[in-house]
């Protein structure tokens, strides 16, 4: 992750974590004619005015009627307003369907799947319709449990892709199915929760399943960036710093650059000493 990348941009990426009905959704991705996860969001935000140039990015797709405690959805902006108020006026409008719980600022322009470290999801299946003993039911949990291909875990679309093998854990408490994985098959955990509780490969329903958290790699969870209230400097208006402490933003008037950045660049080299890597914004 290049840090000067964000010297030649003016947008910060932004993830958004939230919560959302799958039942209340035709399907995750977008699709022309149809209430969509993805599709409302955009469409809500925009109209709210925050806007983003290219799409948006997922830390987990779901089927449809699935629902999700904690997905992550990544876009790129230059937005520069009051972001609590345009995600309280959302909640406020979509409190029924979907809810931001949070939303993080970091890096812009990244293929976020690549940063996802893995994804827990749940499936409560009523406890009343498992037919099977726990005995039963535990034999086939370490089978199914380690590194290999899961084709037969799939439908058509997953076979299509180039890469079948996945790591996946899974337990039984409670009468829950709880799986976690790097990544996940179309339809595999479906018809994991099928061949589980029945013998049998089969694609049980959407509705009882939920992706329950999305686990982000260390490597992006130091890049996100948080205001820095207890740092001065003269000619700043705000200043930000990432997690781990390895770059600063600046954030400067056009009139006051020159000031901040000193004749023949004296006191960014000062700062630089100080606090390592700069960004220096212009607001």
């Amino acid at each position: 992750m290049n840090f000067r990348g964000i010297e030649k941009t003016d947008k910060w990426g932004y993830i958004f974590t939230v919560f959302y009905n799958g039942e209340k959704f035709h399907s995750f991705d977008e699709m022309a004619g149809k209430v969509t996860v993805k599709g409302e969001f955009r469409k809500v935000m925009n109209e709210l005015g925050f806007t983003w140039a290219k799409g948006i990015q997922q830390g987990g797709r779901t089927d449809a009627k699935v629902s999700a405690e904690r997905n992550l959805l990544y876009v790129s902006s230059n937005f520069t307003g009051d972001l609590s108020e345009i995600i309280f006026k959302f909640n406020e409008k979509m409190k029924e369907s979907i809810f931001i719980r949070k939303v993080q600022k970091t890096f812009p322009n990244l293929s976020f799947p690549e940063y996802v470290e893995k994804r827990e999801y749940i499936y409560r299946y009523p406890k009343k319709r498992v037919k099977r003993s726990i005995e039963d039911i535990e034999k086939t949990l370490l089978e199914i449990s380690g590194t290999y291909d899961v084709s037969k875990f799939t439908d058509k679309k997953g076979l299509e892709l180039k890469e079948h093998e996945r790591t996946v854990k899974v337990a039984y408490e409670k009468g829950v199915l709880k799986f976690i994985g790097n990544s996940f098959m179309p339809k595999q955990v479906r018809n994991m929760a099928g061949y589980i509780l029945t013998g049998e490969v089969e694609t049980f329903p959407g509705k009882f399943l939920t992706l329950e958290n999305v686990y982000l790699k260390e490597e992006l969870m130091n890049k996100m960036i948080l205001s820095c209230d207890n740092l001065k400097i003269s000619g700043v208006e705000k200043i930000e710093k990432t997690i781990d402490d390895e770059i600063t933003i600046l954030y400067v008037k056009k009139e006051k650059k020159g000031e901040v950045i000193g004749k023949n660049a004296s006191n960014i080299k000062s700062l630089r000493k100080e606090l390592g890597n700069i960004v220096i914004r212009e607001i």
